[in-house]
């Protein structure tokens, strides 16, 4: 029995020495294959490599992640997992239950996580307790982009409530300015409804209504409302929107065709990689109404074998988290730093805006996740949810109708 302990402790220490020399390996599966996208992973790879790693980049380009997805199911069953891959929200809750993700607690622990990152993003990153994910930055959803040489032309401000915004839109519209650049894909139409929900419900309808999916809340008078005015913003928007991509909308702001935009924080990568000053040739603010949509990117850790691996995905983690890497990726990409102690010195007043917002939010319960970027629903609730809204967008539906069809699609789809 004494051998047994003895020799037991002695493979453990021989296990603990090796993964320490162990060169860290990490194969990373992710869809950032933009611009900014790919200068901002480039920035992790290097930063991997300075620290005696050996990074194999597996990006699969498309869909938003779809493709990447099914290339790490494959891989998944093959029983060859990547190291770390780019996942978020309830996607890393559905993998855990797979029984694939691996525990990074230990690095969490060790890098005081809890101590940096809200509360609310935070339990985005565990499973039943334990660290299985790694934040990256934060982009937040529910702003509203301008060109300032347009409203300035027009004696219009930016708009503080959705009122506000139909009286600047009917005033552009009447001078033969495009109000609302748009484009209309699914995923759009949707990023516009939960900004109206929020601005139009506030932040304890919108928990209610779009994470807890709670049936009164769908069918209430607030969301005939919410529908209401989309089918208001329907008509400030140009003809041949269909199927245009997010960033030529953004491009159409920037030229001046049209005025405002509603868009995440990437569109500002947009104006930025075009040379564009926030303040002087474009605008920045929160839709109308309180709260905060957030929009995260993470990295979730698969279970995988040898030492060299597991090296690898403890040394990501750190990388990932810590604060030079969270400085110059987010500068790249347009978003914020998920730690809240990074300077934002270095950062444009639409960033430190929306950073102050979020540490706000976050004290006041508002800090809340964005359903139409998959942050608050899994794929079968989103998906309905956003069926329903994009059709009422495409058709001449009644409001009272696109709510009954809303809590029908979201019943159908538990």
């Amino acid at each position: 029995m004494k051998y047994t302990a003895k020799a037991a402790i002695s493979a453990i220490a021989l296990t603990v020495a090796g993964a320490a020399h162990a060169e860290p390996q990490a194969e990373v599966l992710h869809w950032w294959t933009a611009g900014g996208e790919a200068k901002a992973v480039a920035v992790l790879q290097q930063e991997f490599s300075d620290n005696g790693g050996t990074w194999t980049d597996m990006p699969v380009a498309g869909g938003g992640g779809d493709a990447a997805m099914t290339a790490l199911r494959a891989r998944v069953l093959s029983g060859n997992a990547p190291t770390a891959v780019q996942l978020k929200g309830p996607a890393i809750q559905e993998w855990y239950e797979e029984g694939v993700l691996a525990d990074i607690s230990s690095v969490a622990e060790a890098e005081g996580w809890a101590d940096v990152l809200p509360a609310q993003i935070a339990e985005h990153m565990k499973c039943e307790g334990s660290w299985c994910a790694a934040p990256v930055n934060v982009h937040r959803v529910d702003w509203i982009w301008a060109n300032k040489s347009v409203l300035d032309a027009n004696g219009i401000e930016m708009p503080t409530t959705w009122d506000e915004f139909n009286a600047a839109a009917e005033k552009l519209q009447a001078a033969g300015v495009i109000p609302l650049a748009h484009g209309g894909q699914s995923w759009q139409d949707a990023t516009v409804f939960e900004t109206v929900v929020l601005g139009l419900g506030g932040p304890e309808f919108f928990q209610k209504a779009l994470v807890d999916l709670d049936p009164e809340a769908l069918t209430s008078d607030t969301m005939v409302k919410v529908f209401d005015q989309m089918r208001t913003l329907r008509g400030y928007v140009d003809d041949n929107f269909s199927g245009r991509d997010w960033n030529l909308a953004t491009a159409m702001v920037m030229n001046g065709e049209a005025a405002f935009q509603i868009m995440g924080d990437w569109a500002k990568g947009e104006f930025l990689a075009a040379g564009k000053v926030p303040g002087e040739d474009f605008l920045c603010a929160s839709t109308p109404g309180e709260g905060y949509l957030y929009n995260v990117d993470s990295f979730a850790m698969f279970e995988v074998d040898g030492d060299d691996k597991k090296a690898g995905q403890d040394l990501l983690a750190k990388l990932i988290v810590g604060p030079n890497f969270q400085k110059v990726f987010n500068l790249n990409k347009g978003s914020i730093p998920v730690r809240t102690d990074v300077s934002l010195d270095e950062f444009d007043e639409c960033a430190v805006k929306s950073s102050e917002d979020m540490k706000a939010s976050a004290e006041t319960g508002s800090l809340l996740p964005s359903y139409a970027h998959g942050m608050a629903l899994r794929g079968a609730q989103s998906g309905a949810i956003t069926d329903v809204v994009t059709a009422h967008f495409n058709s001449d539906m009644s409001s009272e109708d696109a709510v009954k069809m809303l809590a029908d699609a979201v019943a159908n789809s538990m």
